[in-house]
C-alpha cells in the first residue's frame, strides 16, 4: 500500500535539489584565479572572461585551447601574454 510522500518530504527533497543545482552553477562562475604576467610585471584574473581572449589568441595562432595555460611552455606562455597585451584587456586585475 503506497502511501505517497509526506509533504515535508517533499519539502527537503526540493532544497536539496535546488541547493545542488545552485552549486554547479555557482562553480563554474567562480572558477577564477590570478595568473602573474612576468613579462609585463601585472596580474591577471584568470576568469571566464580571460578564457575568451586565451581562446581567440589560441584559434588565431592556430593552437589547441584546450591547454591549459598553466602548462604551456615559457615561451608560449609568453606569446600569449605579448598577443594578450596588443589586444582590449578591460578585466586586468592590478592587485
Amino acid at each position: 500500500m503506497s502511501r505517497g510522500l509526506h509533504p515535508l518530504s517533499l519539502l527537503l527533497l526540493a532544497a536539496a535539489l535546488t541547493s545542488s543545482f545552485a552549486g554547479m552553477a555557482c562553480s563554474e562562475h567562480h572558477h577564477s584565479y590570478r595568473v602573474y604576467d612576468p613579462y609585463y610585471t601585472d596580474y591577471h584574473a584568470w576568469n571566464n572572461d580571460e578564457v575568451v581572449y586565451y581562446n581567440r589568441w589560441a584559434d588565431e595562432t592556430h593552437r589547441d585551447a584546450h591547454r591549459d595555460f598553466r602548462k604551456l611552455p615559457p615561451q608560449e606562455q609568453k606569446e600569449y601574454w605579448t598577443w594578450r597585451h596588443n589586444h582590449a584587456d578591460h578585466d586586468r586585475d592590478h592587485h
